[in-house]
């Protein structure tokens, strides 16, 4: 393979905006450290407790959202159904055309699953 020029600073684009995340991050971070740092000392000179907290909070850990799974399963089950029917139709000898069709129970479940979750869903929402 031969790389140009532009691929190059394709990556070094990409690489620089990830160190300049990490970096604004990092700088954000200690920033918000700086000033709890400062209340700290400004309550302490006062007199005032302060409760004892993480200076990092806890990232609760999110679990999988049971009604977001029906509409994506049916989204892809159905582009992939259309998909395979598009390249069968496109790719099979003329004696075996017909079986383009072959993927059609999996468009139908994805289109099934998809009116199903637009259908279960409260009204007004």
């Amino acid at each position: 393979m031969s790389y140009t020029i532009g691929d190059g600073s394709v990556v070094l684009a990409l690489a620089a905006g990830i160190v300049g995340y990490v970096y604004v991050k990092h700088q954000s971070r200690q920033k918000r450290l700086e000033i709890i740092h400062q209340e700290r000392m400004a309550a302490m000179e006062k007199g005032i407790p302060l409760p004892e907290f993480p200076l990092e909070p806890e990232k609760a850990p999110r679990g999988s959202d049971p009604d977001n799974v029906i509409p994506i399963l049916g989204t892809v089950l159905l582009s992939l159904s259309f998909g395979a029917m598009v390249v069968a139709y496109l790719n099979l000898p003329a004696a075996s055309h017909s079986m383009w069709v072959a993927p059609l129970p999996f468009t139908f479940l994805g289109v099934g699953l998809i009116a199903f979750h637009f259908l279960k869903r409260e009204p007004g929402r």
